[in-house]
């Protein structure tokens, strides 16, 4: 049913991402599906690397721990944007096409005061509306 899955990461918060990570190697398991690991990040240092070319090596070598680890087939994809967030919704539609995924696991951030304030907007929501494929968002 699903060749390739997407899953958002943040290598600098992984321990926020537990849930979704694991239900998207589930799914891969199950389909033997390619998982993609992607993030978008700006050409500025970050917690998870100083530049754009480490955090590829970083995520590179993540993805093969984790194929390796749960026996699964991955990939990986860095994107470098200008403002990640302003532009993470469009980056991560790039993404989806780029790679050909056909679903996308994604963390959700926890509800809170700022949700019903309708002051943060969902990622997730917005792919739902301009992608065709299918999403799961891990709350």
């Amino acid at each position: 049913m699903y060749h390739k899955i997407l899953v958002p990461v943040e290598l600098a918060h992984l321990d926020k991402l537990f849930k979704a990570l694991n239900t998207a190697i589930d799914m891969a398991r199950h389909y033997n599906a390619t998982l993609c690991y992607v993030t978008v990040t700006n050409s500025t240092p970050s917690p998870a690397a100083h530049n754009t070319r480490e955090l590829t090596e970083k995520l590179k070598v993540f993805a093969k721990e984790q194929g390796e680890e749960h026996g699964i087939k991955t990939d990986y994809k860095v994107i470098e944007s200008p403002d990640t967030a302003a532009e993470l919704d469009e980056d991560l539609l790039t993404a989806i096409e780029e790679t050909g995924a056909d679903l996308v696991v994604m963390a959700s951030h926890p509800p809170g005061t700022a949700d019903k304030l309708h002051i943060l907007r969902s990622n997730g929501a917005k792919i739902l509306r301009h992608s065709d494929v299918s999403m799961f968002v891990v709350r």
